[in-house]
């Protein structure tokens, strides 16, 4: 099976009337490229470290959907059983609120409706053109692999040493050279398939803040992990001996990847609290995490979340005097921001700061 590209060669000018256009004749989902620089407040919002590296922004935009071709009967009879489940559920009184019609993702498209897209698109364009610059409003028509987009990646992700822990994803076997020393418990495993949410453990920010959980936890530890993403450090943390985890995350799509990730370790839900919701600001999730609770906390997030968690009234409340702050995620032209945050706040002491490529940990001290 095909994936056919579309994309209108448009301005900038037009490209957010376009998708509203495309999203109006059911096209979900669309891939707009220009090189219109991002703003300070874009990169505040959307807490963005690296910023691209852009040509001079001459107004033009490439607007791109993507629609799964239909290619032969069997397609079409799969579609067909699709689409008369679907009727059928729709007859019934549905016990969720979820809208089960097709959406960009799912729907195979028979080539008399793609012509018929098309048709009606190129109309809308026209149309548009009376009233806005849209450019060259060219449709270019490319082709693309049918891929697994969500498992590809998997083929490069090997099991990995960091410090005493062996990453290995959960189809991969324990290589022969670590059996012994696993078998042994000299090295601990930690079995790891992130789904769709952040956290290998192959990133560098992840590595040093497991280096500096291996250095702080000494066992019986209650650690906080913030923006856990598939979960990796607070299970970390509990291999090497914390007594429990409570995680916090904005993406609902890491609570899957992080139960999976528990079942796979053997770790209890009760071990390992997640919490779905914002800890700073959002008083509901700060009192459901509690506060001067916690011997350790980790967030390996970005550097302006960093700097937000290190003010006075941020992680400090939920941490016991005493207590370690793990902090990652700051590349190192942010270094100086981060650091200047910690030592604005008087409840913090800055034990280190340890470097691995681009990318920096500073950890903390509550006093």
């Amino acid at each position: 099976m095909k994936w056919k590209k579309y994309t209108i060669h448009t301005t900038t000018e037009a490209e957010d009337i376009i998708s509203a256009m495309l999203c109006d004749l059911g096209v979900e989902g669309v891939q707009i490229e220009d090189n219109v620089p991002l703003t300070e407040t874009d990169t505040k919002g959307m807490f963005i470290d690296i910023l691209p590296e852009l040509p001079p922004d001459d107004g033009s935009s490439r607007v791109s959907f993507f629609l799964r071709e239909a290619d032969g009967e069997a397609e079409k009879t799969a579609s067909d059983s699709t689409k008369k489940k679907e009727k059928n559920s729709s007859t019934a009184e549905s016990q969720s609120s979820e809208d089960n019609s097709y959406t960009v993702n799912d729907k195979i498209w028979e080539k008399d409706e793609i012509e018929a897209l098309l048709c009606r698109i190129r109309e809308e364009l026209s149309e548009m053109a009376a009233y806005t610059d849209i450019g060259e409003g060219r449709i270019e028509i490319g082709e693309t692999q049918d891929t697994d987009w969500m498992n590809n990646w998997k083929q490069f992700f090997k099991p990995f040493l960091v410090e005493n822990m062996l990453i290995k994803p959960t189809w991969e076997e324990i290589p022969e050279e670590y059996r012994n020393a696993v078998a042994d418990g000299s090295l601990l495993v930690i079995e790891m398939d992130p789904g769709t949410a952040f956290g290998t453990g192959s990133h560098e920010t992840t590595q040093l803040c497991m280096k500096m959980l291996k250095k702080y936890v000494r066992g019986g530890e209650r650690v906080l992990d913030i923006g856990t993403g598939s979960g990796i450090l607070g299970i970390a943390a509990l291999k090497l001996g914390a007594a429990a985890v409570c995680a916090t995350d904005l993406d609902e799509v890491c609570e899957e990847a992080v139960c999976e990730n528990l079942r796979a370790n053997d770790i209890t839900e009760e071990k390992f609290r997640l919490f779905i919701g914002n800890i700073i600001g959002d008083q509901k999730t700060e009192d459901a995490v509690g506060y001067g609770c916690y011997d350790i906390v980790v967030a390996n997030i970005l550097a302006p979340v960093i700097v937000l968690l290190a003010g006075e009234g941020a992680a400090d409340k939920h941490i016991k005097k005493g207590g370690i702050f793990i902090t990652s995620g700051i590349i190192d032209t942010k270094e100086t921001d981060v650091r200047a945050a910690f030592e604005k706040n008087p409840a913090w002491e800055i034990l280190e700061i340890n470097h691995q490529g681009e990318w920096v940990n500073v950890t903390a001290k509550r006093r």
